[in-house]
């Protein structure tokens, strides 16, 4: 009987690639970086079915320009979406860049928001199912996983949305729900959520639906046990920084830019 082979000597850990943000040469290569990524969360979110009709928008912060964003056209299927269709919207809500309309209730809701959070760089807003439902029931996000503590007195709910935000003062209250926190369940409407990349924004909103669809599977099945508060604080600080977001979102970006890579164009 022969011998066993040694075990190999470990990989170096410096020899094993970790992906991290990426840093820019110039806001130009930041710019297509932030576009080419919110065109890949478009076609991500329509894959997963979180566009109804027209509504549902996601933006990112211009690294150059100020107080412009970038944004889905209106009325075009988010499964379509490529780079080259993105539109730029001054602050007040007027395209300067691109050949389609914004969505103004996509204008309304988030220029206010990275108006009052300047160093958020991407929002998302969707009219999910799951989130709707949540809304619907006027209740915040409770600790029942700890995929939900990623959210742990670290999101919001915003009392009085209640139809299509077209208005200012609507609008402001959105954002001034928001606060510093990472999300704001709309009631009777909606998911928001914000990043300070388009990779995070992107990952709180699908975490944040399927938390969602776990709260709600889990009261219909009988009395969910929540997770205590320290430890949900601690799961929180772990799983709940926007470093951890843009690193659990990866994957997705890789299948999307893979299997779609026209979305680049």
């Amino acid at each position: 009987m022969s011998e066993p082979a040694p075990v190999p000597e470990p990989v170096p850990t410096d020899r094993l690639h970790f992906a991290l943000p990426p840093a820019y040469d110039s806001a130009e290569e930041e710019r297509r970086h932030r576009k080419e990524r919110l065109a890949g969360a478009l076609r991500l979110f329509g894959r997963y079915g979180f566009e109804e009709g027209v509504s549902g928008h996601v933006t990112v912060r211009d690294p150059e320009l100020a107080d412009c964003f970038w944004a889905n056209p209106f009325g075009m299927p988010f499964g379509h979406i490529t780079v080259s269709d993105l539109v730029l919207v001054d602050g007040d809500g007027r395209v300067v860049e691109g050949r389609h309309r914004v969505n103004q209730a996509a204008f309304a809701i988030h220029s206010n928001v990275h108006r009052a959070r300047p160093e958020v760089v991407a929002v998302a807003h969707s009219h999910t199912t799951y989130g709707r439902a949540l809304a619907a029931l006027g209740e915040p996000l409770a600790p029942f996983t700890q995929d939900a503590c990623a959210f742990y007195e670290d999101h919001a709910l915003y009392d009085g949305c209640t139809g299509v935000v077209v208005d200012a003062e609507e609008a402001g209250g959105i954002a001034s729900a928001l606060g510093p926190r990472k999300a704001v369940i709309l009631r009777n409407h909606g998911l928001l959520t914000v990043g300070r990349s388009v990779d995070a924004a992107a990952w709180w909103l699908i975490a944040l639906e399927r938390a969602c669809e776990v709260q709600l599977a889990a009261r219909a099945a009988g009395k969910p046990v929540p997770i205590d508060h320290d430890s949900a604080l601690r799961i929180r600080d772990q799983l709940g920084t926007d470093l951890a977001a843009w690193i659990n979102y990866q994957p997705l970006w890789q299948e999307i830019s893979r299997a779609e890579p026209d979305l680049l164009s």
